[in-house]
């Protein structure tokens, strides 16, 4: 007591030199361990899905089949996956990236928040008082630096803003894994007092080291405050999760795109990754003259549209579901089955997975792998329609490759190569 008197007795034009080194500095009343507490908890939880979540979106793109799959070159030991990406429930991915992104966008205020909550401890001196210390306030600028760097490229890549230097993949997978370990070094050191104070609180006669020592008159109180980060949460949870659903869901997700109404009307009116014109597909690359090249053991052969359609047709109800969040609702494809091409190649008999290749002739993913159960699920196909008609431009006319439970950049739009089993 007889030191909080002696700062408040302070004249003012003390308290002007006071630096942000200086406890009484910040005065908020509204900062405490509590409040950093239980936005902690909720970081935990939200983060831990988002890490997961990430690392599913990673093995979901078949990294181990071929480099053009996987944009992290020299990843070493940190490009591990568990299992091979499945090809049920079809909806997998949608679910999955749809989490992902969500969750993310959703978690911008409790994040910004917890850092204002703490933000007096980045600038306490001295800046390391032990070795424990040091490795502390280190793993405290991985997690805080991590944590920023890994948000914002996030949400540029959503908007399609790629404004930092390089690759997105590269750049978000490798500071996926810098977050980590801040990560995790904040989760053991600070996981028992956390747990400790939202039990019990601060210990009587313990000082609360988050609380100004100074503070100015309350104008919110800590439940007001917590209420004003979880009323931003779901504002913008209203504003862009609705880009996963069509309908008018889709209508109000105004923070990201693909918000906006479905393009154009008709069977093909559904959410479009890239465009034929954006990546310089001309009528000249798609008409009479296009032909499928089928390749594998039993040679080398080409196909036009006409005498693909002529062969026996399937069809599944699958969505589109891409990396930055969007998807669409189940639309019913027809075409000819991978299984059914893989025959012909060569492989009557478990099939092997196969190598596609675009019309496309730059720009990510205008060559993909898939994996042999993605070539032999009867769902996976050599789409010649959508909805009962012939796929638009757009949507990858004349033939597009659809494959349930794979990220959008896998089903190939413009078919140029089917090569079976030499991945």
């Amino acid at each position: 007591m007889p030191e909080r008197r002696r700062i408040r007795s302070l004249p003012d034009s003390l308290r002007a030199l006071r630096t942000p080194a200086d406890p009484a500095f910040w005065r908020s009343s509204v900062r405490g361990a509590r409040f950093t507490a239980v936005l902690g908890v909720i970081l935990l939880v939200g983060l831990t899905l988002l890490f997961v979540t990430g690392l599913l979106s990673y093995a979901a793109y078949n990294p181990d089949l071929n480099r053009v799959n996987d944009k992290t070159p020299g990843k070493g030991w940190l490009g591990f996956y568990l299992f091979s990406w499945p090809t049920g429930p079809h909806w997998l991915y949608r679910l999955t990236q749809g989490l992902h992104v969500t969750v993310g966008i959703v978690l911008v205020p409790v994040l910004l928040a917890k850092l204002w909550s703490v933000i007096p401890r980045l600038f306490a001196l001295p800046p390391a008082r032990s070795v424990g210390h040091a490795l502390e306030r280190i793993s405290l600028l991985l997690l805080v630096g991590g944590a920023l760097f890994q948000f914002i490229t996030g949400l540029l890549n959503i908007q399609l803003d790629y404004l930092f230097p390089g690759s997105f993949y590269t750049l978000h997978f490798y500071g996926a894994w810098v977050f980590l370990a801040g990560f995790i070094a904040h989760v053991v050191l600070k996981t028992p007092r956390t747990v400790r104070v939202l039990r019990h609180g601060i210990p009587r006669g313990e000082p609360d080291t988050l609380a100004a020592p100074d503070p100015l008159p309350a104008t919110l109180s800590r439940r007001g405050a917590l209420a004003l980060v979880g009323a931003g949460s779901l504002l913008l949870l209203v504003t862009s999760a609705g880009r996963s659903f069509d309908g008018p869901l889709r209508r109000i997700a105004l923070l990201t795109p693909r918000g906006g109404t479905d393009p154009g009307p008709g069977p093909n009116a559904f959410q479009i990754n890239k465009t034929a014109a954006a990546v310089r597909i001309t009528p000249a690359d798609t008409g009479e003259r296009w032909q499928l090249t089928v390749r594998g053991p039993a040679g080398e052969f080409r196909f036009s549209r006409a005498e693909l359609l002529a062969m026996e047709q399937h069809s599944a109800a699958l969505p589109i579901a891409c990396v930055e969040g969007w998807s669409t609702s189940d639309q019913r494809w027809r075409g000819v089955r991978l299984s059914d091409l893989a025959a012909l190649a060569g492989y009557p008999h478990r099939p092997p997975g196969v190598f596609v290749e675009s019309l496309q002739r730059s720009g990510s993913f205008r060559k993909a792998a898939l994996r042999d159960n993605q070539v032999r699920d009867g769902r996976s196909l050599l789409a010649l329609e959508v909805n009962g008609a012939p796929l638009s431009p757009d949507h990858g006319y004349p033939a597009r490759i659809i494959v349930p439970a794979a990220p959008g950049v896998l089903n190939t739009k413009w078919v140029e190569t089917l090569t079976f089993g030499e991945l």
